[in-house]
């Protein structure tokens, strides 16, 4: 798995002169400090280009948006922090000028009860409000704490800026994000469709490649290509591969490695599959642990065709730093309302797995032999808690819309075949109602996370999504 990236934030130190503004120099340092003792980087204006380093002025502003703007590669979100009442012109012109379209977060610190006189009173309570509303009328969107106003030092403001860390990363993941979509979608999975136009218009590009293509240059490649050499030793290395047969393992790294090749050629950051049936049929492998391998490495690749299931599979990989899995809405889990068992045939990411094997593909290979279907990762799903998402397009409104929530893997026993864990989810009755009434695929993205708060967050604040989020939240 790849490393988590360090996050970096532009920041705007508010100010108000007739408040105390010695809190603006200690704010200043104390967000500084917060962001890296989170292993962040901060850009600030320094006490030499502002009174400070804070902003304040339309000078101070126009400071602070060029030097956002000589950072805007780099720049992940923006914070305002209100160590005093602030400017609250002074802040939205920063970031209005900066042109940066990177989440939010609003931070104010609390006042001290026993320090309220003219020297020490912050009332940044009030001037969060004023700051707010500023970013509204200029069209801003934002972001807030999880308490109107929390300490820079705080554990509450430590769990926020995880938070939206992960807000940045899913908006900053998905920005021109080039999706390889390899084969056509299965005849009989109508659930899969979608529309590349409506995904376009959020900056979601989908790049085609038939099948024929990707086998007609498997055809070319010679046995001991290096390229498909190395792609076997990596499967050897991933998976157990005892009793799969030779000439299939060869298979699978020709694929691999062509579909590697062809990423890399068109600039694409994930991809979908085509694979029922027509990879068995006329090639003799799954793609199962091809996929499986991109996945776990941040890389998602869902089956099926199905280029929604691996956007939101992406999302939640953005947002935790961990792999994502698409798995079916499969069974119901004895009597119990709230569990259900998830699971996939499968190319779930070894990150899933409390053991993990490579197999045959039982359910296809009633149809085409078992010859034909070696290549699935099999196993049993571990426990830990879980995030899911979905997001589709909905072509009737021409819009992105889903849901996400939090629950858990759990240790319930199960016997069965393919890649499969027991889900338990709160109120999980209403989420299938849910689900099935607003016409929802049964494919979903879970992870093992927390974050499902971050992915609701970037889909409806910055990106524009409709999200229904399946848990208590505060909007």
């Amino acid at each position: 798995m790849a490393a988590q990236r360090t996050m970096t934030y532009g920041v705007v130190v508010g100010n108000r002169g007739f408040f105390p503004d010695h809190l603006a120099k200690t704010g200043r340092e104390e967000i500084i400090t917060a962001i890296e003792a989170a292993g962040g980087k901060a850009v600030v204006l320094t006490a030499q280009e502002s009174k400070y380093g804070a902003v304040e002025t339309f000078a101070e502003a126009q400071r602070c948006a060029e030097l956002f703007k000589k950072h805007s590669e780099e720049i992940d979100g923006i914070i305002v922090t209100l160590p005093n009442f602030g400017d609250e012109r002074g802040i939205a012109d920063a970031l209005r000028l900066s042109g940066l379209k990177v989440p939010v977060l609003v931070q104010a610190t609390p006042d001290r009860s026993d320090a309220m006189t003219i020297a020490t009173r912050r009332d940044s309570f009030c001037g969060k409000m004023s700051a707010c509303n500023n970013l509204m009328q200029y069209d801003i969107p934002y972001s807030l704490t999880t308490l109107h106003t929390e300490a820079p030092s705080s554990p509450e403001f430590k769990a926020d800026l995880e938070w939206f860390g992960a807000v940045c990363r899913v908006v900053k993941g998905l920005k021109n994000l080039r999706i390889g979509s390899i084969g056509a979608r299965p005849q009989a999975f109508n659930t899969v469709r979608y529309s590349e136009r409506i995904l376009e218009t959020s900056g979601i590009s989908v790049i085609p490649i038939d099948l024929s293509e990707i086998l007609g240059r498997i055809n070319k490649m010679g046995d001991m290509d290096d390229a498909a050499q190395a792609k076997l030793a990596a499967i050897k290395k991933y998976v157990t591969t005892s009793g799969i047969p030779d000439a299939a393992l060869l298979k699978m790294s020709k694929l691999g490695a062509v579909i590697d090749t062809w990423m890399k050629e068109v600039a694409v950051t994930i991809s979908a599959v085509q694979c029922w049936t027509s990879l068995e049929e006329y090639f003799g492998v799954v793609p199962c642990t091809i996929m499986s391998m991109m996945s776990n490495d941040l890389i998602p690749s869902a089956c099926e065709v199905d280029v929604p299931g691996t956007l939101s599979m992406y999302m939640l990989a953005l947002a935790s730093g961990t792999p994502s899995a698409l798995l079916d809405w499969n069974n119901n889990y004895g009597s119990h309302p709230d569990k259900c068992v998830c699971f996939h045939c499968s190319n779930l990411p070894k990150h899933f797995f409390k053991e993990v094997k490579m197999d045959f593909q039982e359910i296809i290979a009633g149809t085409v032999g078992k010859e034909n279907t070696f290549g699935t990762c099999v196993g049993r799903v571990k426990s830990g808690a879980m995030s899911y998402a979905r997001y589709s397009t909905d072509d009737r409104y021409g819009v992105i819309r889903g849901y996400c929530g939090p629950g858990q893997f759990t240790d319930d026993p199960l016997t069965t075949f393919g890649g499969a864990g027991v889900a338990e989810i709160p109120n999980l009755q209403r989420l299938l109602k849910y689900i099935c009434r607003e016409g929802f695929e049964h494919h979903v993205a879970a992870n093992f996370s927390e974050v499902s708060k971050s992915v609701h967050e970037a889909a409806t604040r910055y990106l524009g999504w409709e999200s229904y989020y399946h848990g208590e939240i505060e909007e």
